[in-house]
């Protein structure tokens, strides 16, 4: 009788496994999958979902607030599974998963330019969001002191990061990550809570807002994207994946997707709420961001303006750190710099200067949350892991799965197209009238 051998245990891919050696110890649990995930996908964009719905409506908005989360939680899964598609093999990264299913050439440059618009579009809009959260913050906690810009608030958020940027990988940054996840919870509930607190605004309509058919259209466009820019963490799903054990009897599959459904649970209660609720309040007069639109009580509405910045700051590193990965990997490959702290502090300092510079001169949060939600977010969340699905594991055609995947397809290249023209479109629209460095 011929003995078999043991499957191998699980690896990175061969083409990173010198690298991966000083990557992060992949120690971590289910639970810090959970918390990993709500920081990556509970962010900014939960606030600008009520704005989203007054150019939706209650029925079309309602449809695609419930179709978003059904289709990237279903492409979720899909992404957790295939992280281990090849026995004895780890895909710890989007890339590399890019690799096996299109081939070693054209993967990269299908899946890396959409990973990076996601995790550095974040990393911007971030810069944004926690700049104006504090200087919200301040004009309700101090209103004797004197105004200082926006952009300076903005400088301020920034400088936060140039530090904790230096933080070596995931594992460092879980209990910041775990800090933002409990901020994301409490921010939107006092969201919610302070609309129903509110109760609805004198003379509200929820008639869709008066402008020309085709400036309406265009912002209907962006709407589906400050959608999808709510639906963020796979971009960073493998990455998170990646620290966590795995062995052929228990792979990393199993606490990663109870992690992930946990996560998308706390998603529901934070993104359901707030959008239904904020555009109930408000209709079609609700601010992007619906904390600006409430003002009593004020030391609670203060208080979650800090929730969101103490938010961001963990959204911030979460999303950073892949690209501080994928930077640090190539100067060392390809132009043989000696990877330590230098490397680290060069690289890091860089990346947190562009992405501020970038967040100072463009502030339009609303815009640039459609823009980036439709060129980077629908293709890495709504449709790139059903075509990677498909290829690799071939379900029958006519199939249930074959159909599931396809309309998930169809779906997310429409919202891609849509939004990124609707969110580029305002973005010049709204830049005509705006001081640069206000």
């Amino acid at each position: 009788m011929v003995s078999s051998s043991p499957p191998p245990a699980p690896k990175e891919v061969p083409s990173d496994e010198k690298w991966a050696e000083d990557g992060p110890p992949r120690e971590a649990k289910w639970w810090y999958s959970t918390f990993h995930t709500v920081t990556a996908m509970v962010g900014a964009g939960v606030l600008s979902l009520p704005y989203a719905m007054a150019y939706l409506g209650w029925g079309p908005g309602t449809v695609v607030m419930i179709l978003s989360w059904c289709i990237t939680l279903n492409t979720m899964w899909q992404m957790i599974q295939l992280h281990e598609c090849v026995p004895g093999v780890r895909f710890d990264r989007y890339k590399d998963l890019g690799k096996h299913v299109f081939g070693p050439k054209l993967g990269p440059w299908i899946v890396l330019p959409q990973q990076l618009i996601v995790q550095v579009g974040c990393d911007i809009v971030y810069m944004v969001t926690g700049g104006k959260c504090l200087m919200k913050f301040m004009e309700i906690a101090c209103t004797n002191c004197t105004r200082i810009r926006q952009s300076y608030w903005i400088c301020i958020f920034g400088a936060i990061h140039f530090f904790l940027s230096q933080l070596p990988n995931f594992n460092a940054v879980s209990g910041v990550s775990l800090a933002a996840a409990i901020m994301s919870l409490s921010y939107s509930t006092i969201a919610w809570v302070g609309c129903v607190g509110k109760g609805r605004v004198p003379n509200v309509s929820y008639a869709y807002k008066a402008t020309s058919p085709v400036d309406y259209m265009f912002r209907v466009f962006n709407a589906l994207g400050q959608v999808s820019f709510a639906y963020a963490g796979h971009a960073v799903v493998l990455e998170i994946q990646a620290t966590i054990p795995s062995t052929p009897e228990k792979p990393s599959k199993v606490p990663m997707w109870k992690g992930a459904v946990w996560a998308y649970f706390v998603n529901a209660l934070c993104y359901f709420p707030v959008a239904f609720i904020g555009y109930w309040a408000f209709g079609q007069d609700v601010d992007d961001n619906v904390l600006v639109g409430l003002e009593r009580p004020s030391w609670l509405i203060a208080a979650a303006n800090l929730m969101v910045v103490v938010h961001v700051i963990g959204s911030y590193q979460v999303y950073a750190m892949p690209v501080f990965d994928l930077m640090e990997q190539k100067l060392v490959k390809t132009w043989n710099f000696p990877p330590g702290v230098l490397l680290r502090f060069i690289v890091r300092t860089t990346y947190v200067a562009f992405t501020l510079f970038l967040g100072v001169t463009f502030p339009f949060f609303g815009d640039l949350l459609g823009f980036f939600g439709g060129f980077g977010f629908a293709p890495t969340s709504y449709f790139l892991p059903s075509i990677m699905w498909l290829k690799v594991k071939k379900p029958r055609r006519f199939s249930t799965s074959w159909w599931i995947n396809w309309a998930c397809i169809f779906i997310g290249v429409f919202i891609m197209i849509a939004s990124t023209v609707g969110g580029l479109r305002n973005i010049v629209a709204d830049s005509s009238s705006y001081e640069f460095y206000s």
